[in-house]
């Protein structure tokens, strides 16, 4: 029942559903982090509003009261003064800066110089700021009892409220700039290897073909020289028959591949077996002494696609076997029950092994160690077992001169 929920979402999402969603997502990441960032700026503003309109009513109380004590008033600004982090200037009613600057202003760059003209430029300056502070909010009044202004406090928002204002956006364009080199990146590597398994396939169809085809060519022309004798002629068409056998599961293997192949109850001993003899056969002809040693189980069944499997255990016999420089080379084929429902299928060589890093990219489409290899036959492996036999394939063992041994787990059958 869960495969079949499965198959239905994965037919539901399709891939511009999926980017879609991916879009919605990442927009609502950027979102919350936008009002979120805003929440925090507010209430910071909030604070410093709070802290400036305190600040008035202390100054305005000592104004407009008489009997204020400087002594009480000037202990309160060493209180406040510290806790104000924004620029504060303070002007008289007609809202002209209040000289010396450097008293009357707070967290402003003010020059103390006393020349004249310099005294000039930093007035200009600070009515610029003036300006600039009323703009992002109006100036707080200080009245006395009877209303009349004494003088205005303008201010405006901290670095930090200002670098939090501007955060969001910038944390938008690094996450965008980050995004956009991912999606180029992974992209480019897509295609690298869609390339890869493209070129890959068609070199290994070419591979597969050619041996076939390579014999009948040589049975033709067997079949030319031996025309009038018709035993040979029989024993000729006989083994044209194999190799056109042969052709025609090849052309079945790669039809399967991308489509839902159909599975029948198999019987597991009965496939490695067949694929076994088969290379038994070949091996001599590809220069090399090879003993294939067999311990499989009887009466032990899997739900496959007998073609697909065949070649996946082909594969691991041809690795094998191209691996083994020794003149005795040794392939065992092991088979146990590891639970119930499952079987694992073991093949191991004593051939020349493989490294750590060659190992975790063995089974990547295009990857090679062999100088006329194509790096397709393990990736393909790969995919007919995990994705449409819902097994396991991996390397169990393997280090430089010690052999490498193959594993496959994969559901059995009653």
């Amino acid at each position: 029942m869960k495969n079949i929920y499965a198959k239905i979402i994965r037919r539901s999402l399709t891939k511009w559903q999926i980017k879609v969603f991916l879009a919605f997502f990442a927009f609502a990441m950027v979102v919350s982090v936008l009002l979120y960032t805003q929440k925090l700026a507010h209430e910071l503003i909030e604070r410093e509003k709070r802290i400036v309109t305190f600040y008035a009513d202390i100054y305005k109380h000592y104004l407009s009261d008489v009997n204020a004590n400087a002594d009480d008033f000037l202990f309160l600004l060493d209180r406040i003064i510290p806790t104000i982090s924004f620029p504060v200037v303070f002007t008289d009613a007609e809202g002209n800066p209040n000289r010396p600057f450097s008293q009357f202003t707070l967290n402003v760059d003010v020059d103390t110089s006393l020349v004249q003209s310099r005294v000039k430029i930093q007035e200009k300056k600070i009515v610029e700021l003036l300006k600039t502070m009323s703009s992002t909010y109006p100036p707080i009044q200080i009245k006395d009892e009877e209303g009349m202004v004494l003088g205005m406090i303008y201010y405006t928002n901290s670095s930090l409220i200002r670098q939090m204002q501007w955060l969001p956006y910038i944390e938008i364009i690094i996450v965008s700039a980050f995004i956009f080199i991912g999606y180029i990146a992974f992209s480019y590597l897509r295609r690298t290897e869609e390339s890869n398994v493209w070129v890959g396939m068609a070199k290994e169809a070419a591979h597969q073909l050619g041996t076939p085809l390579s014999s009948l060519l040589g049975w033709l022309e067997i079949l030319r020289i031996n025309s009038n004798d018709s035993q040979a002629v029989s024993e000729t068409a006989k083994e044209m028959e194999h190799d056109l056998y042969r052709l025609n599961t090849i052309a079945n293997r790669f039809s399967k591949i991308g489509s839902e192949p159909v599975k029948h109850r198999e019987n597991v001993s009965e496939l490695i077996e067949k694929v076994c003899m088969y290379f038994e056969k070949r091996v001599p002809h590809l220069g090399r002494k090879v003993q294939i040693e067999r311990n499989l189980l009887d009466d032990i069944y899997v739900n496959a696609n007998g073609e697909l499997f065949e070649w996946v255990i082909e594969n691991l016999l041809k690795n094998g076997v191209e691996s083994i420089d020794n003149s005795h080379g040794i392939i065992s084929v092991h088979m146990k029950l590891i639970s119930k429902n499952r079987v694992l299928i073991t093949v191991k060589d004593n051939g020349k092994g493989m490294s750590g890093p060659v190992k975790r990219q063995i089974f990547l489409p295009g990857y090679t160690t062999k100088k006329r290899g194509w790096g397709l036959g393990l990736s393909l492996s790969k995919r007919i077992i995990e994705k449409y036999h819902a097994g396991r394939i991996y390397v169990k063992d393997s280090s430089p001169g010690k052999g490498t041994t193959f594993a496959i787990e994969i559901p059995s059958t009653i």
